[in-house]
């Protein structure tokens, strides 16, 4: 590992451990649109209490889940893997995209175990603008009844929207949980300690 790497690496363990110390709310649950809420999870160090870990959704089918979170989760999860590379899984109308599971059932092993877990009480909504995000999804998020943030790659006219630095010349966000160069992921450029902190 070259010093850079070391560096970068050491001042995020440190940024982890200055997260961990501020955050005083520790029930809430992180309803993502892809990784980003686990990731989170993870440098808190807290348990999963969402089972939106290790996923994605497309943005229609995210959106559909999060205005009716209480129905979808009440529906079992069936296999839609087909010949997908990675599971796949359906509730009813919308699809989950399991992609960091090796197999349908440990996603549904999983799925089911966190979703037992959620604080509908302390809910925070992540989305971002990857995936075939458009305008009228944007429109539909911002009109949740939830904490929530929206991240985009520019800056948009909607309360919920976060403007990440360093994608202006792509389509849309990027990978936006690998390091930025002073020690934090792009996301952390958003104090998500503070809205953690507000629910």
């Amino acid at each position: 590992m070259d010093m850079k790497k070391i560096l970068n690496s050491t001042l995020h363990l440190l940024y982890k451990f200055y997260c961990r110390f501020r955050l005083r709310n520790k029930d809430f649950s992180i309803i993502s649109s892809n990784c980003i809420g686990g990731v989170m999870y993870h440098d808190l160090g807290l348990k999963f209490a969402s089972p939106t870990v290790n996923l994605f959704f497309y943005p229609e089918d995210f959106l559909k889940y999060v205005q009716n979170l209480k129905y979808y989760n009440t529906l079992e999860l069936e296999d839609a893997t087909e010949e997908s590379a990675y599971p796949i899984g359906k509730l009813e109308d919308i699809k989950i995209h399991f992609l960091h599971y090796n197999s349908f059932e440990e996603a549904k092993i999983m799925w089911d175990r966190r979703k037992q877990r959620i604080n509908y009480n302390k809910l925070f909504i992540i989305m971002t603008d990857q995936n075939g995000c458009e305008l009228e999804h944007i429109k539909l998020f911002e009109q949740l009844p939830y904490q929530k943030v929206f991240f985009a790659n520019k800056k948009l006219d909607f309360s919920s929207c976060f403007y990440i630095r360093g994608f202006e010349k792509e389509s849309c966000l990027g990978n936006i949980i690998e390091y930025q160069k002073v020690g934090k992921r792009y996301y952390e450029q958003l104090d998500y300690v503070e809205c953690l902190n507000r629910l």
